[in-house]
C-alpha cells in the first residue's frame, strides 16, 4: 500500500470489520507501528478501534489505550435483551451497559451503535431506547435503519412471514423521530446515520465521505487511492486465512486495483458526499465530471424540496431528501 500511495501523512486509523476487540493489545501495537513505519502519523490523530460488548475486558481496554487507541466504537445494536437475541448478538444488555461504562473510563472518545425499525417497534419505544442511548453516549451515536438483505437470517423469515418489519412510511417516521430527538439532545446528525456533538464527528467517517483517499489493508478491506495512474479502487481477500498466505506470499492480500474513469469519480463523489449534512463540492464534482451540474435536473429537485444550495459553492440533501438518496443520486448523475 506504501509502495502505490506514496508518502503520505495518516490522517485516522480505524480497526474494524468483525471483533478486533478478541486481538491482543500488543498484536494492535505492531499494527500501529507498522503504519508508523509505512507513513508519517502526526501525533493525537484519530485511531478507532471497533469492539464487541461480549470482548470486552478491562485490562483488554486499557492495553489498547497503551498502545495508542483513543476512541472506542462499539456494536451494541439494542438495549433491550429480547431485540439482542432477535438480532443474533452474542452480548445482552448488562454487558453492552458494562462495556460502555469501562470505554467512557478509560478512551478519550467513544461511540456506539444501535439498530431501529425493528419488528413490532412503535415511535414510542424507540424514543424512549434513544433517550436511553443519549444518556450512555459520550459524543457520538451511529444509528441504523434495519434492512432485510438477500442471503441473510432475517431474509428467509421475512419471505415466510415469520417477521414483519415497519412499512417505508412507519420507517420514515421513525428516521424523523431520530432527527428530532437527537437533535434537541445535542447529538444531531451530520451524515444520514451518524449523530455528534460538534467537533465529535468520526474523522476516518468524514474521509469516506468527502471522497478523501484511504487505504483498506486487512482481509476484506476496500480503499481509493491518488496514484500516478490515477484514482484506484482497491480490494482485498474476503477470508483471513486465504488474505494471510496472500500476504505472505506476494505482501499484500489485494485482488482487485481498478482504475476509476474521472466520471465514475464524480459517481462517488455525488454518492458519498450526498450523506453528509455538509454536501458536495460542487466545483469539484464538475472538475471530476468535465461538466456542470444538469440545471433542469436540479431544478426539478429543488422545487421538491429534496436537495438545496449552500450559497453557490456547495450542494446538500435536505431532511426529506436524506430519505431518498438513492433516488436524487440516479438523478443528478
Amino acid at each position: 500500500m506504501r509502495a502505490l500511495s506514496g508518502p503520505r501523512a495518516v490522517t485516522s486509523i480505524f480497526i474494524g470489520g468483525g471483533t478486533p476487540s478478541l486481538m491482543e493489545p500488543q498484536t494492535l501495537g505492531a499494527i500501529l507501528e507498522g503504519v508508523a513505519a509505512a507513513w508519517h502519523v502526526p501525533d493525537g490523530i484519530e485511531v478507532t478501534l471497533e469492539a464487541n460488548p461480549s470482548s470486552v475486558e478491562a485490562e483488554r481496554f486499557r492495553g489498547y489505550r497503551a498502545v495508542g487507541v483513543n476512541r472506542v466504537s462499539m456494536g451494541v445494536q439494542a438495549l433491550n435483551d429480547r431485540e439482542l437475541r432477535f438480532l443474533g448478538r452474542l452480548h445482552n444488555v448488562e454487558q453492552a451497559l458494562g462495556a460502555i461504562r469501562l470505554a467512557r473510563e478509560i478512551f478519550p472518545r467513544m461511540s456506539f451503535d444501535l439498530i431501529y425499525a425493528r419488528p413490532g417497534q412503535t415511535a414510542e419505544d424507540w424514543e424512549r431506547e434513544l433517550n436511553q442511548a443519549i444518556d450512555l453516549a459520550a459524543d457520538h451515536l451511529s444509528l441504523y435503519q434495519l434492512t432485510i438483505e438477500e442471503g441473510t437470517r432475517f431474509f428467509d423469515l421475512y419471505n415466510r412471514g415469520k417477521i414483519v418489519v415497519p412499512d417505508e412510511d412507519q420507517a420514515a417516521h421513525l428516521y424523523e423521530v431520530t432527527q428530532a430527538v437527537t437533535a434537541a439532545r445535542g447529538l444531531p446528525a451530520y451524515e444520514v446515520s451518524n449523530h455528534a456533538r460538534p467537533g465529535a464527528e468520526s474523522r476516518h467517517n468524514l474521509t469516506y465521505w468527502r471522497y478523501g483517499d484511504y487505504a483498506g489493508i486487512g482481509p476484506g478491506a476496500h480503499g481509493r487511492l491518488g496514484t500516478a495512474s490515477g484514482k484506484i479502487a482497491t480490494a482485498t481477500e474476503k477470508h483471513p486465512e486465504t488474505w494471510l498466505q496472500a500476504a505472505e506470499t506476494n505482501g499484500h492480500g489485494m485482488i482487485e486495483q481498478t482504475v476509476l474513469s474521472r466520471e465514475e469519480q464524480a459517481d462517488e463523489l455525488l454518492l458519498m458526499g450526498l450523506r453528509v449534512k455538509e454536501g458536495v463540492d460542487l466545483a469539484r464534482w464538475s472538475s471530476l465530471s468535465g461538466k456542470p451540474m444538469d440545471a433542469e435536473r436540479e431544478d426539478f429537485l429543488l422545487k421538491l424540496g429534496l436537495i438545496e444550495r449552500i450559497g453557490n459553492a456547495r450542494l446538500r440533501a435536505t431532511p426529506e431528501g436524506m430519505l431518498l438518496l438513492n433516488r436524487i443520486v440516479a438523478e443528478l448523475s
